[in-house]
């Protein structure tokens, strides 16, 4: 199989991993999520991931009730470790070597992130799971993302979402919304259409790195992906 990206960082929200109420974590949506992951490790790809918290915590609750702004996102990445914790689970029970790494110490159940290391398991096939953010209050995992990929070498950030691109309008609001195939970065900052965060939009701007926006859940779009097939929406340089 040709692959048009041999490495890449896969970006998922936490509710990737909730049950049908949306929040919490459900061990079958975390085995469901490990056979995609495994799916795409098995055409030769080389992956990372960094998961957010949204199925455990919001600090936008913590924040409208007072809360301060470093306490309510050190308690999310913490979080980000907790599901970074049950998909290695789903992984390693299909026999996918994997590892967490946290970048807010916790030595019992993560390795420290380190950037050397991790490229060496990610070439020695594992998958790598990236939790904690980036260890520092004020970033989203958006960020950690486009931080972790240009930091491994990834050829491309995969946002997997459960809508099948970016579109014009919230699609579930509007059935006419229209579907953007391609957007530069600039257009992705200046239209603030919700696809991530502009700190994580101008740090991949800045270093070339192309973000792929696709829905999770349609079968086979991860491999389609990493052949390079028309998928999704592809955010780059204009």
């Amino acid at each position: 199989m040709a692959l048009q990206y041999e490495r890449i960082l896969l970006k998922l929200g936490g509710e990737a991993l909730a049950g049908p109420e949306g929040s919490g974590i459900d061990p079958t949506k975390a085995q469901e999520l490990a056979q995609r992951i495994h799916a795409v490790q098995e055409c030769g790809v080389q992956i990372a991931v960094v998961i957010g918290a949204g199925n455990l915590w919001r600090g936008d609750r913590g924040l409208a009730r007072s809360m301060e702004r470093a306490t309510a996102d050190y308690m999310g990445m913490i979080a980000t470790v907790m599901n970074a914790l049950a998909l290695m689970d789903g992984l390693e029970r299909m026999g996918v070597i994997t590892r967490v790494q946290s970048a807010i110490e916790m030595r019992a159940v993560a390795e420290p992130y380190i950037r050397r290391r991790a490229i060496r398991h990610l070439e020695k096939g594992r998958v790598v799971i990236f939790g904690g953010g980036t260890g520092n209050p004020f970033f989203s995992t958006d960020t950690a993302a486009a931080l972790r990929a240009m930091e491994i070498g990834a050829k491309v950030l995969i946002k997997a979402t459960k809508v099948d691109g970016v579109y014009d309008e919230d699609p579930h609001k509007n059935p006419l919304a229209h579907k953007l195939e391609k957007l530069s970065y600039i257009e992705a900052l200046n239209r603030r259409l919700g696809v991530m965060d502009s700190t994580a939009i101008s740090l991949c701007m800045d270093n070339n790195l192309p973000i792929l926006v696709l829905d999770l859940w349609e079968h086979g779009s991860l491999e389609d992906a990493v052949q390079g097939k028309r998928i999704g929406t592809m955010i780059g340089p204009g």
